[in-house]
């Protein structure tokens, strides 16, 4: 079968709500990569939007017969996995609250470059994308959203907007804000060159 010939989301869905596991399978195997790489931005931290990504594709099995086919899947499931990262981070900072810091493990370490590492090109190029997901992880909620969701996975602002409840207006305005924290909030040695 072709790409062409792939049934849409919304009949996979319909078909997984009805039991059929393997349709839903198909989801998974669809979505799963950008599902990761957008909880990744969100959490900062590749174990944990395994986790949430993990934790939603469940939630989303457990829900899918409540799934409007008139909205789109991933929309949906993006939403579900936003969810559920928020989640994790509450229980996060509730840990940290009765437990202190997080220690050499937690992401300021990890946004610390390695100073025994040779500086080449690649190594620079990836120390900056992680200083930079580490940063927009620490974005509150609101803000790294609708960045995450527009900058990043290029969905347009009013999608966005459905995808968080709120409006266009409202995305364009947080996008413009997270920016702004952003630039002035990482090291110009490490900021992205435009």
């Amino acid at each position: 079968m072709s790409a062409g010939d792939a049934p849409p989301d919304a009949a996979l869905a319909r078909r997984a709500a009805e039991g059929d596991e393997r349709a839903f399978s198909e989801l998974v195997r669809r979505h799963k990569e950008p599902l990761y790489r957008l909880l990744r931005r969100y959490t900062g931290d590749a174990d944990d939007a395994y986790e949430a990504a993990h934790e939603a594709f469940i939630a989303a099995w457990l829900a899918i017969g409540r799934y409007d086919p008139s909205r789109s899947f991933l929309a949906w499931l993006r939403t579900i996995a936003i969810n559920k990262a928020r989640d994790r981070g509450r229980r996060a900072s509730f840990r940290r609250l009765l437990f202190g810091s997080e220690g050499l493990d937690g992401h300021a370490a990890l946004a610390q470059p390695d100073p025994g590492v040779a500086a080449d090109d690649t190594v620079i190029l990836g120390q900056q994308i992680q200083v930079l997901d580490h940063a927009i992880a620490r974005l509150p909620a609101p803000l790294k959203e609708a960045l995450l969701l527009t900058a990043f996975d290029g969905w347009s602002q009013a999608e966005a907007g459905d995808i968080l409840g709120v409006s266009a207006k409202t995305i364009e305005t947080r996008v413009y804000r997270a920016r702004k924290i952003l630039a002035g909030t990482l090291d110009p040695e490490l900021r992205p060159k435009a």
